[in-house]
């Protein structure tokens, strides 16, 4: 979201309000931060010993409204460091905020409202509260957060708001709750058996079951048809690894409270593999490698494991888990925009089957490093902003839709991130491309160049459907559950209208299987009427009834997307499915 769009001053506005409110029915709250989001905004607040329940929202709400109509003005202000923590000095959060702010050197800015209430903060904001639309808001949520997404610091309470620059935009968004709540891939995904979890494995751990499982290696082997003309090679790794391999690649320090420890038999410490790449550079390095073996590319759809926190899981959407089809290009610099094109390339082949990658739908962030915090990275020898320059220069080459995000960059390298919209017009970050010069120096990866000096490769991370789980759940919503042919676990039902056509239901089941479709065939005594509804609950695509009266060697073939029946031979029937796959 745009920061001087007037969606995002709206917004931000709002928030503020929110805190005035928040302040008036409890003044000894601590309040902390209140952005925007992208369909609204909320504030998070430390209540103490007072506990904030529904029935409060409304009142906040009511709070608003009167404060809109009193037309307040948003009025910004530059204070000192020394200023700001005198007034915070009872809010421990607003001091820390501060001193972070203070970091920078740049002037400390606040924005007053009323006659006493200001907040830290850079802005922008509408110009007064009558400007904010009265009728295209609420205060609609309660939840908790960690101060800091830190779980070890307090745990906040936020107070969450939906906002909108006109009514129909917030009906329009309720419509599209409904439609998500509709769509929601847990039920989806527990009526069409594709996954299951259980109390005894542990929640973040989803269990695949057969369909569930097909419908995982549909996906991979697409990719996999489509990256192997591009020379990727399978490779597999164990799932556990001794610490010092991510003490060597940077992981262990960035990214330890997420990794799962191993116990065992030894007094080394081995942990559950957060991500892949840095036993792919162990591949690498197991031999000596010349240009002439450049660019060298492995695959593979690796499970990794993250120890997130409880209240962050949902569904198969955020999992402890995670299978990645991930993969990483050894490559020399001069193979880098070429190497980078083809995994684009690769992405839009993919996405172009499930009708996603369009200008109506893509969207590319250039994730780059945030120069305020230049600690999170590896920026060593200009290499980092070499890389940002190459990306951007691919992606202006490429002509992607793609607009640069500060700090959103890995912590080895920058990136690109494509984005893609749902049927509801959800967006979802799901491919990536990385350029890493970093991590080859960490583990001195070397090939042979032609003038036969010693050089370091660069590394190119690179995902397609990214997290699997992920994927599918934001696929199962796309679809509601409707996936395309190719993509379904049952492509067609058969159905007898009578025992006594069984054996003719099993001719034409053999004859698709033996042709590679995936059939279902219900042989039950349940009612004719039953087993259609059943397999349209299952959101079949096609069903094949088997009646008595249909012309000889033919069969009446139903879609579940349209009214239409036709009646066709066995071979007619085929030719239709394999335009289809």
């Amino acid at each position: 979201m745009d920061k001087n769009s007037k969606i995002y001053k709206i917004r931000h506005s709002f928030s503020h309000l929110l805190a005035i409110a928040i302040l008036e029915k409890f003044p000894d709250a601590k309040i902390v931060s209140g952005p925007p989001t992208e369909t609204g905004f909320f504030y998070g607040v430390d209540f103490g010993k007072e506990k904030v329940e529904e029935k409060d929202l409304k009142d906040f709400q009511k709070k608003i409204k009167k404060l809109i109509s009193q037309n307040l003005a948003f009025i910004k202000e530059e204070k000192t460091k020394e200023e700001l923590l005198e007034f915070y000095k009872n809010n421990e959060y607003k001091k820390e905020i501060t001193e972070d702010k203070a970091k920078d050197g740049k002037p400390l800015t606040i924005y007053k409202t009323g006659e006493n209430f200001f907040d830290l903060c850079s802005g922008p904001h509408v110009e007064h509260s009558a400007d904010l639309p009265i009728d295209s808001f609420r205060i609609d949520k309660i939840s908790g957060a960690y101060f800091k997404a830190d779980e070890k610091r307090p745990m906040l309470t936020r107070i969450y708001g939906t906002a909108f620059e006109t009514k129909e935009g917030l009906e329009n968004h309720d419509k599209m709750l409904k439609e998500a709540e509709k769509r929601d891939h847990r039920k989806i995904g527990k009526k069409l058996d594709l996954f299951t979890f259980s109390d005894l494995v542990g929640s973040g751990l989803p269990l695949f079951t057969p369909k569930g499982t097909l419908m995982r290696n549909l996906i991979t082997e697409e990719i996999e048809k489509i990256q192997k003309n591009f020379g990727w090679q399978k490779v597999t790794i164990p799932h556990i690894t001794k610490k010092d391999l991510y003490e060597k690649s940077g992981h262990w320090e960035k990214f330890g409270d997420e990794l799962f420890k191993v116990s065992g038999k030894t007094d080394q410490e081995f942990v559950m593999k957060p991500m892949n790449c840095p036993h792919h550079t162990q591949i690498y390095s197991a031999n000596p490698r010349s240009y002439k073996d450049l660019p060298l590319r492995f695959s593979e759809n690796g499970v990794v494991y993250r120890d997130e926190q409880q209240g962050e899981l949902l569904g198969i959407s955020r999992v402890r888990a995670i299978t990645q089809d991930d993969g990483h290009s050894f490559c020399t610099p001069e193979q880098v925009e070429e190497e980078i094109s083809n995994i684009i390339l690769i992405i839009k082949k993919f996405y172009t089957k499930f009708e996603m990658f369009d200008e109506k739908n893509l969207s590319v962030s250039l994730s780059i490093s945030d120069p305020k915090k230049p600690e999170k990275y590896m920026l060593e020898d200009g290499l980092f902003k070499k890389a940002e320059e190459i990306l951007e220069k691919i992606a202006i080459k490429e002509n992607l839709p793609y607009k640069k995000i500060e700090g959103e960059a890995a912590f080895y390298g920058p990136k690109l991130d494509f984005h893609f919209k749902d049927a509801l017009g959800r967006s979802w970050q799901l491919a990536t491309a990385q350029l890493d010069f970093s991590m080859p120096k960490r583990f001195d990866l070397l090939y042979t160049d032609s003038d036969g000096q010693k050089k370091n490769p660069v590394m190119i991370h690179r995902a397609i459907a990214g997290s699997l789980e992920r994927f599918m759940s934001v696929m199962i919503e796309h679809f509601a559950g409707e996936f395309p042919f190719w993509l379904c676990p049952v492509q067609v039902s058969v159905i007898p209208i009578a025992e006594n056509l069984n054996q003719k239901a099993k001719e034409i089941t053999k004859f698709l299987e033996e042709n590679n479709f995936r059939v279902e065939s219900d042989y039950s005594k349940e009612s004719f009427g039953k087993k259609v509804r059943s397999a349209k609950e299952q959101k079949i695509p096609y069903f094949i009834i088997v009646g008595e009266r249909d012309p000889e060697g033919k069969f009446t073939l139903e879609s579940r997307d349209s009214e239409e029946k036709l009646v066709l031979t066995p071979e007619e029937i085929l030719e239709k499915f394999e335009k289809e796959n």
